[in-house]
């Protein structure tokens, strides 16, 4: 159901479900929240490739799980809406940074996917993207929450509201995709390779700052921030990166 490799100190996890368009079910949540844990609790990976087997990326629901959850009482669907969420949050608190390598359809969930990770990377037109739930009578619940960080409330009412399907271009042009690419896959171990030589602690700590400070006055913001520029002169990256700076003068 996923496949998962370690190259060059990059974890690569790979929705392996080609004939149902990488779709997620159950089963596939729970195994993808195993890979996210065991990637983080790595100390030899440094960064973290999620991308889809086949010509999707992920194309939402299966069909399968849809028409089960369908007829499922509300403490089901509470418990299966948990589930989810924390596969999300999983990924989106990661202290590493995480790359999704589009190479087709990221659709509904599958968008949502696409947009906890740090990075995304799209072919520019064969990657498509959008949240069709309001053409089902559903609602992008829990992927709005991630959408509207990444590309703001006005845009994201427009992407969210329509349920318009738009490629990797539109989704560059609109903040969405951070970079675009005929081969997304190498493109994404390129930029796990540049990521992969900057101080992990660095990485973590810029991350959970980011984070943090999104939800912040300014003022709160910038005492935090102090705290944060504070501990960080104190790490052992902080030291060893100085003493290499000051060599190469």
């Amino acid at each position: 159901m996923i496949k998962y490799e370690v190259k060059n100190s990059t974890a690569v996890i790979t929705l392996n479900r080609p004939e149902k368009r990488n779709a997620l079910s159950s089963a596939l949540v729970n195994a993808l929240k195993d890979k996210i844990f065991a990637a983080e609790s790595d100390e030899s990976v440094k960064s973290i490739i999620i991308t889809g087997e086949g010509k999707s990326f992920c194309a939402g629901a299966d069909l399968e799980y849809l028409n089960t959850i369908k007829d499922y009482s509300a403490i089901e669907n509470e418990k299966d809406s948990e589930s989810l969420a924390d596969m999300f949050l999983k990924i989106y608190n990661c202290s590493k940074p995480t790359i999704a390598a589009v190479n087709g359809a990221a659709i509904a969930g599958g968008c949502g996917l696409a947009s906890v990770c740090d990075f995304i990377i799209a072919h520019p037109e064969e990657s498509k993207f959008g949240y069709s739930e309001v053409k089902i009578g559903f609602i992008p619940a829990i992927v709005s929450v991630f959408l509207m960080r990444k590309i703001g409330e006005g845009k994201s009412k427009q992407f969210l509201l329509s349920g318009d399907i738009i490629n990797g271009k539109l989704a560059y042009e609109i903040g969405l995709v951070n970079y675009l690419s005929e081969n997304v896959f190498e493109s994404a171990l390129e930029l796990s390779e540049r990521l992969n030589a900057n101080s992990s602690e660095s990485m973590k700590m810029t991350k959970k700052m980011v984070h943090t400070i999104s939800t912040m006055n300014v003022e709160s913001a910038v005492n935090y921030c102090l705290r944060m520029n504070v501990l960080s002169r104190s790490t052992k990256d902080f030291e060893e990166g100085i003493k290499k700076f000051l060599n190469k003068l």
